[in-house]
């Protein structure tokens, strides 16, 4: 809902919000790789995970829509989008990533709490970082081949 009233639609939101379930299955694959229960911090810990993960998909789809106003077709906005901000989306996710992994090999009972969390906060950000590069401006072509997203140029924006 405070996408839809940031964006004016509920069409961007909606690119937004499909790369929270990306996030997910990283988070179940990395529970199955340390042999963990899908417990309540890790439900926690997803949460926060699609805090960063709602960020970087914010900032492509701003990126995206930058580049279209500027003329380009869809196809090339996108791609340039993910160019020109893959460093800054793939920094945020590498620091949280090493921020946190030593609390995932951490033995003491009293950290024994976290290590679902932090769980599937780093392996969330390990496939959520590669996928929203890739889903995101997948989406962005899709809705505009079905009619949902009109977002190219017209043609009199990208002669002048």
């Amino acid at each position: 809902l405070l996408l839809s009233l940031i964006f004016r639609n509920y069409r961007e939101p909606l690119i937004i919000m499909i790369n929270i379930p990306l996030a997910l299955i990283g988070a179940i694959w990395g529970h199955l790789i340390m042999g963990l229960d899908f417990t309540l911090p890790s439900m926690i810990g997803f949460v926060s995970l699609a805090g960063v993960v709602v960020n970087d998909s914010i900032l492509l789809v701003e990126f995206v829509k930058y580049h279209v106003d500027e003329g380009m077709i869809l196809h090339d906005a996108a791609r340039r989008a993910v160019h020109d901000r893959f460093r800054a989306i793939f920094l945020t996710s590498i620091t949280t990533v090493a921020g946190m992994t030593p609390l995932l090999f951490e033995t003491s009972t009293q950290a024994l709490v976290l290590v679902p969390l932090v769980t599937s906060i780093v392996f969330g950000m390990l496939s959520s970082t590669v996928l929203i590069m890739l889903v995101l401006p997948a989406m962005y072509a899709i809705m505009e081949d079905i009619g949902f997203v009109k977002l190219t140029a017209s043609p009199e924006q990208v002669t002048a």
